[in-house]
């Protein structure tokens, strides 16, 4: 399903999408690690690579990519993997239960949405 309207809303972090009069917000956060690519899902079930770190992640850009999705760069330098209209309508529908499942398996690996700044020091 194509959304009538897509707009990015830079001061609360989300890409507002709107379906049949009804606007959904997802916010970069959600987006980044949720992202269609073979970097986060893997290349087949089991292989998915959890995403932390990632609460303040920025979006860059977002093009279209043909007819048929959108192409997302963040400012942590992931830019792979298309959000097709599909895949957009599925995280709008069921937002509330894919993030609960991601915070879930943040939890249970000991991970956390924060982004952890380490400092090393120069030998």
């Amino acid at each position: 399903m194509v959304p009538e309207a897509i707009k990015v809303k830079k001061s609360s972090r989300c890409v507002a999408l709107t379906y049949a009069g009804v606007e959904y917000q997802l916010s970069f956060e959600m987006l980044r690690v949720l992202s269609p690519s073979a970097e986060v899902r893997g290349h087949g079930v089991g292989n998915e690579v959890l995403q932390f770190g990632k609460k303040d992640v920025g979006l860059l850009s977002m093009e279209p990519a043909g007819n048929y999705a959108l192409k997302l760069t963040f400012d942590d330098g992931h830019d792979s993997g298309l959000y097709d209209w599909k895949y957009l309508h599925h995280l709008c529908l069921n937002q509330d239960t894919l993030w609960q499942d991601y915070l879930d398996r943040l939890e249970a690996a000991g991970k956390s949405r924060e982004s952890s700044q380490i400092n090393f020091k120069a030998l």
